[in-house]
């Protein structure tokens, strides 16, 4: 017996911010001054760095759980289980679940417990939790019911990934460009012949990196409202993921016994394309080798950064060939990677 993905669902919301969205923006500095040029440069600047040219916005009426609920379902279908039978119901996430125009987050009760509460389980033996740990919570979750069942607490999980980053973003910030909605989902469980998980790694730095990432005032500093956003420091999360996160990576491939060369795909965190070709460049260069063709497929352009729900949708999406040019085949040996507010970094490799 070996421990697998047997399932995986995601769902995209379906409101399509173009660019262009933003050309009315004024975007300011942290310290409330302008950012001098116009704002069709200022966007065409964020695309060649970001590769983002749309994003995706869920309805006002869908919540994160309801986004979360809708990739579950997707997910328990793809698996053919009996949603009666999950052990565990893990749902990574950042923020609660958010109203449009609100500032607080609502995780009273947790998003474990409403999604539990649609999918209308009615085994008391289910758990149900959620999960904190910046983007790369949807990893840390398989990672976590990969060990229930190890440790023979459980037999199948479903494991959740979904923000609606759109609903924390200021305005008067450039970064509210990269921010999106989205979920993704998978059932993890014990069986026979459907792939198996080989190593994972995760760490936690929290000393000069741990506020790289939090929830700030507005950049303007005329607005009254006692509210907060998601802010962040660009360019040390981008030096920091890219000395990291392949150190992290390597170790974790290094540990299975795996070569290099058996990665037939790397799911990396959909953050900033330009930040994920060098942590992939990176990663093979300490091998001393160039990233093959194809190796790394993204969604951002489309989709944006949906934070702790990009990876399950990116799987998601090659696992059932729905991004031209990319698919996995069993037996192929795939890595995941992931870096967000913490600061977490974490990395898994899988067989397919």
């Amino acid at each position: 017996m070996s421990i697998a993905i047997t399932g995986t669902g995601s769902f995209r919301p379906s409101i399509i911010i173009e660019n262009s969205y933003f050309e009315k923006n004024t975007f300011l500095n942290s310290d409330g001054t302008v950012i001098e040029g116009p704002n069709d440069v200022i966007i065409e600047k964020f695309k060649s760095i970001t590769g983002i040219e749309q994003r995706r916005y869920a309805k006002k009426e869908l919540k994160t759980s309801d986004l979360g609920h809708l990739a579950a379902a997707k997910a328990i279908e793809n698996a053919g289980v009996d949603k009666e039978t999950l052990d565990y119901i893990i749902f990574a996430h950042n923020f609660g679940d958010l109203s449009v125009g609100q500032i607080q987050g609502d995780t009273l009760p947790s998003l474990a417990t409403r999604v539990k509460h649609k999918l209308d389980i009615k085994n008391p033996k289910c758990v149900a939790y959620d999960m904190l740990f910046g983007c790369p919570g949807w990893i840390e979750g398989v990672i976590q019911a990969n060990a229930f069942i190890k440790a023979g607490m459980a037999k199948k999980c479903l494991v959740i990934g979904a923000d609606t980053l759109s609903r924390v973003v200021d305005e008067y910030d450039r970064d509210t460009m990269l921010y999106s909605d989205g979920a993704g989902a998978a059932i993890i469980e014990e069986t026979e012949g459907k792939g198996q998980f080989l190593n994972f790694e995760t760490a936690t730095y929290a000393n000069d990196e741990a506020f790289h990432l939090f929830f700030g005032k507005s950049y303007n500093k005329d607005l009254k409202e006692d509210r907060r956003y998601i802010k962040m420091y660009g360019r040390k999360i981008y030096e920091f993921a890219i000395s990291h996160v392949p150190q992290a990576m390597k170790e974790c491939l290094d540990k299975t016994g795996r070569d290099i060369s058996e990665v037939k795909k790397i799911f990396i965190h959909q953050a900033n394309e330009k930040m994920d070709e060098a942590i992939v460049k990176r990663f093979y260069r300490q091998y001393k080798l160039k990233p093959p063709t194809g190796i790394m497929p993204m969604t951002i352009g489309r989709l944006g950064n949906s934070s702790v729900a990009t990876i399950p949708t990116l799987y998601d999406k090659v696992r059932k060939g729905n991004i031209e040019g990319h698919s996995i085949q069993k037996g192929d040996v795939v890595l995941f990677a992931s870096v967000g507010a913490g600061m977490n970094i974490n990395a898994m490799v899988y067989e397919v």
